[in-house]
């Protein structure tokens, strides 16, 4: 759908209720122009919009998506000028300084900020992060709809509809998530006709020996399961009900060892294989379920993880469709299409989602830690409220005298 310019109710202005403390508090000042610094992104002389003024405002407009790009910067620069100077006049950039601004600051040192400091959270009394001793994440992809431009069509293409095509252009992105706490993490997107496994192949770098990945069987594949556990990372994948793995050895629990090859061919002469262990189960008694479900992990010994305790473990792999939905629905807005009309802006403006995301399922986890709940018993939404109202008490942003905050 188009988008429109949306107001806020009689009365109340969008100043009453951003944080800017929630951001700066997840991204710190100091980050900010390390990064800028390390891009070649620091502005070089003072402008109306310096450059970690555009980083914050990016982010910020992941949570206001159904306002304009003036509200969201006089909101901004309010806070900022509070800090400062109450006193002084605030000089609110056109939309046409907005963009030039954004321009500058391009989308190179947001991807790098959002490497950087969106990582998993989740400590060890964190609920429902781990299995044992190994951190949950899932992989998984999507798509978002981006404004439709000329560019942006030639940069991302369109997918196929009914009736020709769809009526936005859109970007496909590959995500892990901490199942946890939410926390989508090492992202990487493309152009609608990027494949997910080309992107998971990025996003692999972000796993280490603490996780159990989890995928579903879209995903499996000999040179995707290697390249994935090269990273120490152990899996538990679904894969296909006519993928070939012979029983070799059967297990006290009743799944079995198997090997898989990258090739026919070594297959035939027994070449280059992959030990995996292979756990059947079924679903009894669940409407629409499968007969058969097939994983494999690289988890091989019973007693450190039975097969019943994997194949239960296996369907929390969902946890990133609930985060998906949080990205896309509650937070961006339901039918709202990304708004930037160039494709690095569009790049841009997508690592500005994804930190907003971060920077609210940060203050989530830090109330469930604090109140010694599951993060899934708080409400997403709510928490999106939260951050969008002013936190006089919110202590987060540094002195402006240390920072030079303009």
């Amino acid at each position: 759908m188009a988008r429109t310019q949306a107001s806020l109710p009689e009365g109340i202005r969008i100043t009453d209720h951003i944080s800017l403390g929630v951001i700066t508090k997840t991204f710190p000042m100091q980050r900010v122009r390390s990064v800028l610094a390390a891009t070649g992104k620091a502005s070089e002389r003072e402008r109306d919009l310096p450059a970690h003024v555009v980083v914050y405002y990016t982010i910020a407009l992941a949570l206001y998506m159904q306002s304009s790009y003036r509200e969201v910067l006089r909101c901004l620069l309010e806070g900022l000028q509070w800090l400062k100077d109450p006193a002084l006049t605030v000089r609110v950039a056109g939309n046409s300084g907005i963009s030039q601004a954004r321009t500058r600051l391009g989308w190179e040192a947001l991807r790098q900020l959002h490497d950087e400091v969106v990582k998993p959270i989740a400590q060890p009394v964190t609920r429902g992060a781990w299995y044992r001793q190994w951190r949950l994440v899932s992989l998984d992809g999507s798509t978002l709809d981006v404004a439709d431009q000329q560019a942006n069509e030639a940069a991302f293409g369109r997918p196929t509809a009914s009736r020709g095509h769809s009526a936005y252009p859109q970007l496909r992105f590959v995500s892990l998530v901490e199942n946890g706490t939410h926390v989508l993490f090492g992202t990487r997107m493309g152009s609608f006709a990027t494949g997910e496994n080309a992107l998971a192949k990025e996003v692999f770098k972000a796993l280490d020996s603490t996780m159990l990945c989890m995928a579903d069987r879209g995903f499996f594949g000999v040179e995707m399961w290697r390249q994935a556990r090269a990273t120490q990372a152990h899996l538990l994948w679904r894969v296909h009900k006519g993928r070939l793995l012979a029983c070799e050895q059967r297990l006290a629990d009743g799944s079995y060892l198997s090997h898989i090859y990258p090739s026919k061919r070594d297959r035939r002469h027994g070449t280059n294989p992959t030990v995996v262990r292979v756990i059947e189960y079924r679903l009894q008694g669940v409407a629409a379920a499968e007969p058969v479900y097939r994983l494999v992990t690289s988890l091989l010994d019973t007693q450190q993880a039975p097969a019943e305790e994997l194949a239960a473990l296996y369907h929390e792999r969902w946890e990133i469709e609930t985060a998906f939905d949080e990205l896309k629905t509650h937070l961006r807005g339901a039918r709202i299409v990304l708004r930037s009309k160039t494709p690095d802006l569009v790049r841009q403006e997508f690592y500005g989602l994804l930190m907003a995301h971060f920077a609210v399922r940060a203050l989530m986890h830090e109330a469930a830690l604090k109140a010694d709940i599951d993060s899934d018993q708080i409400s997403f939404v709510h928490a999106v409220r939260v951050v969008r109202r002013k936190l006089p008490a919110f202590n987060a942003i540094p002195p402006c005298a240390a920072e030079n905050v303009p």
